[in-house]
């Protein structure tokens, strides 16, 4: 007597929720864009101290900058997508969803 589900039925098992597949894939996407925001910053600080270092060139000026743009701009919507999905995940845990 075997327990695997009959060949023609779809085993239980491979059903995934839509929402919940949607959700992960923006947790994945918020964290890609937390460590590139936070590198960009890291890359920032870095810069700023060899640009101290070397009396403050205009090209490592103008990278530091742009860093900081780029960062800012990659981790302000990364932070706030990770929240979003953090709340997500905490409501469906006090509503007791099995699903998770």
């Amino acid at each position: 007597m075997s327990s695997a589900p009959p060949p023609d039925e779809p085993a239980a098992a491979t059903w995934v929720d839509p929402v919940l597949a949607r959700r992960k894939r923006y947790a994945r996407l918020a964290e890609l864009g937390q460590r590139l925001g936070y590198g960009l910053y890291g890359l920032a600080l870095v810069l700023f101290f060899v640009a101290l270092a070397t009396d403050l060139p205009a090209a490592i000026v103008q990278a530091i900058v742009v860093a900081l743009v780029l960062g800012s701009a990659v981790l302000a919507p990364a932070i706030v997508v990770a929240y979003g999905v953090k709340a997500a995940d905490r409501e469906d845990r006090e509503r007791g969803s099995t699903t998770n």
